[in-house]
């Protein structure tokens, strides 16, 4: 489905409402915040098309609205898993700093411990 909406979007040379008209391929650009602007662009002329008629019929510009505004949401949910994976990976790195940190802490208390005669007998072997 998603392979579908794009091909579409490229063979129809779809427009997107914002600031002037920009291509499916710039949707990957715009912020969130951005994209959400012209999600509610598209929901409010969705919502213009299906206000009820008796004489309203279903045409190939309401499947193509339809089409822009699953594209929009697509692209916005692939932004926010991708925010949460680099939250996710910045939390990761943070916490191997410190488990790193506290380790090296250890590390540094258990070299206290020794004696000086282990303390020389362990530079002796460095060199």
């Amino acid at each position: 489905m998603v392979e579908n909406m794009f091909e579409l979007a490229v063979r129809c040379k779809l427009r997107f409402p914002f600031k002037g008209m920009v291509s499916a391929e710039d949707l990957f650009d715009l912020s969130v915040k951005d994209l959400d602007v012209i999600f509610k662009t598209l929901n409010a002329q969705a919502k213009t098309i299906n206000e009820e008629s008796l004489l309203v019929t279903k045409s190939k510009d309401d499947e193509i609205l339809r089409i822009k505004i699953e594209i929009v949401k697509y692209i916005v949910s692939i932004k926010l898993a991708e925010a949460n994976e680099r939250l996710q990976a910045k939390e990761r790195a943070e916490k191997k700093q410190r488990i790193m940190e506290i380790i090296a802490t250890k590390q540094d208390a258990d070299l206290a411990t020794k004696s000086t005669e282990e303390l020389q007998k362990m530079l002796n072997e460095l060199d």
